[in-house]
C-alpha cells in the first residue's frame, strides 16, 4: 500500500508542472515573413540573432566601439531603435544604450538560461535584439540595453555635406 501511495504522489508531483510562464499566443507584428523569406533577406548571423534569439560573441561587432552620430535601426525591417546619443560604453562587449526609441522596442521574458531575463525585441518585426539589465548609468535611466550589433544597421546623422 505504501508503494502505491508513494508512486501516486510522485505521479501527481510530476504532472503538476505548470506551463503558466510559457506563452501560448504568438505576438502579431506589423511585418511578418516566412522563415524562408527571413533566411533570404538576412545574413546567416543576422538570422541566428534576430530570428533564433542567438547572441554574437562579446567584443566581436564594430558597433561596440562605434561613436558616430546617427540612429541604429533594426537590420531586418529598418525600424528606428536607438539614438547614438544614448549609447555608452558598458564594458560588456556589446553595444549598450540607456533607452530605446519610444514604443519601437518591446520587452518579453526570456527563460533560455534557466532564469528570467528581460528580452528586447523589435516591435515591428519581432526580431530579437538583446536583453535589458538594471545596471546602466544611474545618472540617466539606470538601464543597460545590451544589444547584438548584428541586429542593427547604422544610419549616420545627416550633415550639411550630405
Amino acid at each position: 500500500m505504501k508503494k502505491i501511495l508513494s508512486l501516486l504522489l510522485i505521479i501527481i508531483l510530476f504532472s503538476c508542472s505548470s506551463n503558466a510562464q510559457k506563452k501560448n499566443t504568438k505576438q502579431q507584428y506589423q511585418i511578418t515573413k516566412t522563415e524562408a523569406e527571413w533566411r533570404n533577406l538576412l545574413s546567416p548571423e543576422q538570422y541566428y540573432v534576430l530570428r533564433e534569439s542567438g547572441t554574437e560573441r562579446a567584443f566581436s561587432h564594430p558597433y561596440n566601439d562605434h561613436k558616430t552620430s546617427g540612429i541604429y535601426v533594426c537590420a531586418a525591417c529598418k525600424t528606428p531603435l536607438y539614438l547614438s546619443k544614448y549609447k555608452y560604453d558598458s564594458g560588456s562587449g556589446w553595444p549598450s544604450f540607456d533607452r530605446a526609441v519610444s514604443k519601437n522596442v518591446e520587452t518579453d521574458v526570456d527563460y533560455e538560461i534557466g532564469y528570467a531575463r528581460t528580452e528586447l525585441k523589435c516591435n515591428t518585426c519581432g526580431g530579437h535584439l538583446g536583453h535589458s539589465f538594471d545596471d546602466g548609468p544611474s545618472e540617466t535611466t539606470g538601464l543597460r540595453h545590451c544589444i547584438n550589433g548584428t541586429a542593427l544597421q547604422f544610419i549616420p546623422k545627416k550633415t550639411k555635406e550630405n
